[in-house]
This record gives structure tokens, C-alpha cells and sequence, in this order.
């Protein structure tokens, strides 16, 4: 059962940092899968007062499920400002589900370069695995029916929220 309201995401935000600091590295970085994992990693980049900008990054293309799915009608520029060769990475997304955005998002990292170490932070980890793929940061283990879908949006105001969407 979900919790009503649902938890505060600039507050999870917050808890990440918190998880992350102890094991940041002087080199590490930071990459968001778009669009909720840009909107997070640059929330962390603040938060960790990290001076270099972040990754983003658009698993479109990467999919395994690009065939059956089609393009995604916002594909966004993958941006990586610095060098992933050799050093940690964290990867940073809204939800953890399948893995398959993951599994995606680590397969477009490598046409960049070999990195030391990637770490998986997000914000909610809902189960529902179809491939070995964890999180080693997370601030909210949730149990979602099938028909259920968090979405990370930002409001009026640019202050992350969650939304619970509900589908036939």
C-alpha cells in the first residue's frame, strides 16, 4: 500500500545525498538518465557541492525493447562533459524497475569509455526485476501493482514531486 501523501522527493533527494557523500571519490561523477534521473543528479550535484557538471544521458536508442516500443517521442542529446575512462560514476535515476533502462543506460556509458566503477542511485525502487540489476543507493523501497507507475515531475515552482498514475 502506498504511502498518502506520497513521501516528499526533495527530501529523498536529500537522503541520497546523505547515502552517497561517505563513498564519493575526488573524481567521481554523476549521470542522469532523463528525464527524472537529470532532474535528481542535478539536485545532487548541489547537494554534494560537486564542482563538475553532470552527464545526461537518453537510453532511447540503447532499449532492448526499441523495436516493439518505437521511439520515444522526446529523445533528448546524450551529454557526457568529461572523460568516463577510468574513473567511478554514479548513474542516477527516478524509479528502478526492470533494469532494462539500466542495463541500457550502462550499455551507452561504455561507447564513451571504460569506467573504474558505476553505482546505481535512485530515489524509488519499486522491485519487478527482469535482469540482476540493483541499487546501491536508494531512498524508497515501494511495492507497485502492475497497473500502478510513479512519475517524477517537477512543479510550478521546480521542486521535485512524485505522481501516482494509474493505468487500465
Amino acid at each position: 500500500m502506498l504511502p498518502t501523501p506520497l513521501p516528499d522527493a526533495e527530501a529523498q533527494c536529500a537522503e541520497l545525498a546523505r547515502l552517497i557523500r561517505p563513498r564519493l571519490a575526488p573524481d567521481t561523477a554523476l549521470v542522469g538518465i532523463h528525464s527524472g534521473g537529470a532532474w535528481i543528479a542535478r539536485r545532487l550535484r548541489e547537494l554534494l557541492e560537486l564542482p563538475e557538471e553532470i552527464g545526461l544521458i537518453d537510453v532511447s536508442f540503447y532499449r532492448d525493447d526499441f523495436g516493439a516500443k518505437g521511439l520515444h517521442p522526446q529523445v533528448r542529446p546524450t551529454t557526457i562533459p568529461f572523460a568516463v575512462e577510468g574513473r567511478p560514476l554514479i548513474l542516477v535515476d527516478d524509479v528502478l524497475y526492470t533494469g532494462r533502462t539500466t542495463r541500457a543506460a550502462i550499455n551507452e556509458l561504455f561507447d564513451y569509455g571504460r569506467p573504474a566503477r558505476i553505482d546505481l542511485a535512485v530515489l524509488a525502487d519499486r522491485g519487478g526485476r527482469e535482469l540482476p540489476v540493483c541499487a546501491q543507493f536508494c531512498a524508497w523501497q515501494v511495492v507497485l501493482g502492475d497497473d500502478e507507475e510513479l512519475i517524477l515531475e517537477p512543479d510550478a515552482a521546480g521542486r521535485l514531486q512524485w505522481r501516482l498514475a494509474r493505468h487500465a
